[in-house]
């Protein structure tokens, strides 16, 4: 089968996230890895990402792992918006797939409380024909049931789409569904896009499936 969908993580493909930055920007390095533990080592992230927890619940429970930093650990909580960037070439790409004939979609972990600290940055879903978030289904990647709902939501056999993730993880485990997985190079993106460009030529649409060539963006 033709593959008919290019489907996109977030996080470190579409946006940039520099976490790090942002930390240490506002604390010194003791504080950054206290409250790093705290919100990501503890796994509680991924909990926010699943969307079970509510805010007073996420909180608590990365305050309750360092409460001597519980005001670090707020001030990281809800400022954090500002380290999420649109990647400038996210929107021609996608368009510049579109108007090929391909479905462009997203798969991604992310939580209902980070889309609402810059819904600027996410300002390339309206160029997108849909997708599924993690907070949306009590899942996250990379457990396989995930990928299903995608694939059951659009209609795709694992053969007809490619992922594209910067989490080996993920990948590995869209390789195990028969799903071509192209682990994104977040510092090269352009190997990437090289990568992808290489298993469209090999199992994609035909080019007359999109528009003529001198009316692609």
């Amino acid at each position: 089968m033709a593959i008919k969908a290019v489907v996109f993580d977030i996080g470190n493909v579409l946006v940039g996230f520099d976490w790090m930055n942002f930390m240490r920007s506002r604390f010194d390095e003791t504080t950054v890895e206290a409250v790093n533990r705290a919100m990501w080592e503890s796994g509680i992230w991924n909990e926010m990402d699943r969307g079970i927890l509510n805010e007073e619940e996420i909180l608590d429970e990365m305050t309750a792992r360092a409460p001597e930093y519980a005001p670090q650990i707020r001030e990281a909580y809800y400022g954090c918006g500002s380290c999420i960037t649109r990647k400038d070439y996210a929107i021609p790409w996608i368009e510049e797939l579109k108007a090929r004939g391909y479905r462009v979609l997203f798969l991604s972990n992310y939580s209902e409380h980070v889309k609402s600290l810059n819904p600027e940055a996410l300002d390339f879903l309206p160029h997108m024909d849909g997708g599924v978030w993690s907070c949306d289904t009590g899942l996250v990647k990379p457990f396989r049931k995930i990928y299903r709902i995608l694939m059951e939501k659009y209609s795709l056999a694992p053969s007809e789409w490619v992922f594209l993730d910067d989490n080996p993880a993920n990948i590995a485990a869209a390789r195990g569904l028969g799903i071509p997985g192209i682990l994104f190079q977040k510092t090269d993106p352009g190997a990437s896009k090289a990568e992808l460009e290489a298993v469209l030529a090999e199992n994609g649409l035909p080019a007359e499936n999109g528009l003529p060539e001198g009316s692609r963006p």
